[in-house]
């Protein structure tokens, strides 16, 4: 990719932050890739197709690092979960023969496992030898009759945001488009209901999130044509172009899709998230307010209305326990600001929150929700988010596994809210398990013996006086 590439993929003009002086998102440096870098970012993003091959053209340890990193799951197809690499060594690239040994990967792939498409990711060490990806992929494509898609992503090309827009990139220029929806029957209508496409891209059905999600889209007559990339088919990604609204889930990581989306096919999107109950109701109520179905709109009404007494009776035990608790949330992007609403969802007060993936309009929500003078954190220092936690008070702490330890360490209570956790916290049912793991992490017997005084004094008395 040439640095004119790069630079376009940078400059976003749909993101707020870009426009007046036009200066695009922050570059990457050389070294300045802690949290993923982009080939780790555009292999995440697209990883969940879970009918297609994906094959990492470069060293073993790239694959080893990054596979299977954001924990989706798939309702079918689990050829995703199959590590590929072309496992180059010093003597490959010295002997230049990482090209040959790209095209004999893609064979292998298609004989021993007849992949839906492939997907090829360029690694640093490839970029900097100069294989020639999209060579590599016409020439298989034409050998084999499968669709070989180039992801050139190095990962010093900047970090994990940006890979991500790299993946939607390379998405735009060999496969949406390319391929014509199903066409939904009579039959497969409810009786009165017009169904209307959609697609939600940036949702990656994070332990099976987004499976709570879509039965309200069945019961409004709904189809997603794609989730992009959770959960998803190759076929739903080249309809992609056929949608009548699409929802960014996902903050800015593929905001370039929507938007190109948007610019040539004339697809409206908007921005929304299904943490909490307020956000999955307004996320509904979008859709029908761009779809511009008045019918549509007062069947949401009346779900909205369901569902959210339902979660309100469920939760009232829940929230009486969690009502005035202090909580820190570290994360990054969409979770920087749709873990606070969840969390004032149920009566929680959010006392500061991470920044260090955001963009200036998830920074941007945060505000609206916390106010001018919300708490953004931006060092990912455990050290110094520990004494923070301490500073403010925050009866539990809410982040990534990699601060699992330093928060026991301190006596805190943890809850992960990253992609390597156990339950999904989505939808109205969702917010009902978010509180109760909450509760049983704060309410865990084992912090009132942790911080209770020592016995030890006391034992040194009583041997004493003996």
């Amino acid at each position: 990719m040439s640095a004119k590439d790069i630079q376009v993929l940078f400059d976003e003009p749909a993101c707020d932050h870009n426009q007046g002086a036009k200066t695009g998102c922050a570059k990457g440096q050389p070294g300045a890739t802690q949290g993923g870098c982009a080939f780790d970012g555009a292999q995440i993003a697209l990883l969940p197709i879970a009918d297609a091959a994906h094959i990492v053209h470069g060293p073993i340890g790239c694959a080893g690092s990054s596979w299977d990193a954001r924990g989706t799951r798939s309702s079918g197809p689990t050829l995703y979960r199959t590590g590929m690499t072309t496992d180059l060594t010093n003597i490959d690239v010295v002997m230049g023969q990482g090209e040959k040994r790209l095209f004999f990967s893609i064979k292998e792939a298609i004989d021993n496992y007849q992949p839906a498409a492939i997907f090829i990711y360029a690694t640093c060490v490839t970029a900097m030898q100069g294989d020639d990806l999209n060579a590599v992929a016409k020439a298989a494509t034409e050998r084999w009759g499968v669709p070989v898609i180039p992801v050139d992503c190095a990962g010093f090309y900047g970090g994990k945001n940006f890979g991500n827009r790299i993946g939607g990139d390379a998405l735009l220029k060999h496969v949406i488009g390319t391929r014509e929806p199903e066409t939904v029957s009579p039959e497969a209508e409810r009786p009165g209901i017009r169904v209307h496409d959609i697609n939600l891209i940036g949702e990656y059905n994070i332990v099976g999130e987004f499976w709570q999600v879509a039965p309200l889209f069945d019961e409004l007559g709904l189809r997603i044509l794609c989730t992009l990339s959770g959960d998803s088919r190759f076929r739903e990604v080249q309809s992609m172009h056929r949608a009548e609204v699409n929802m960014v889930v996902c903050s800015k990581a593929m905001l370039n899709v929507a938007r190109q989306l948007q610019e040539n096919h004339g697809t409206p999107f908007f921005e929304g998230s299904f943490y909490g109950i307020a956000d999955t109701s307004q996320a509904l109520r979008d859709f029908a307010c761009l779809l511009g179905d008045g019918e549509l709109a007062d069947r949401t009404e009346a779900l909205i209305a369901r569902e959210e007494a339902a979660a309100h009776a469920t939760l009232a035990p829940w929230r009486k326990r969690l009502t005035g608790k202090r909580a820190l949330v570290f994360s990054g992007g969409v979770k920087s600001w749709s873990a606070v609403s969840a969390l004032q969802d149920l009566g929680m007060t959010v006392v500061a929150t991470g920044t260090e993936k955001s963009t200036e309009e998830d920074r941007a929500r945060i505000r609206e929700l916390m106010g001018e003078d919300a708490r953004m954190i931006d060092d990912n220092d455990q050290g110094a988010l520990m004494a923070t936690c301490r500073e403010v008070g925050a009866d539990i702490l809410i982040a990534g596994g990699r601060y699992l330890q330093a928060s026991l360490k301190c006596g805190l209570p943890f809850l992960d809210i990253n992609h390597e956790r156990d339950f999904g916290y989505a939808s109205y049912t969702g917010i009902v398990e978010l509180a109760r793991q909450l509760c049983y992490a704060i309410e865990n017997p084992i912090w009132p013996q942790l911080h209770r005084p020592a016995p030890w004094p006391q034992m040194h008395v009583a041997a004493s006086a003996v």
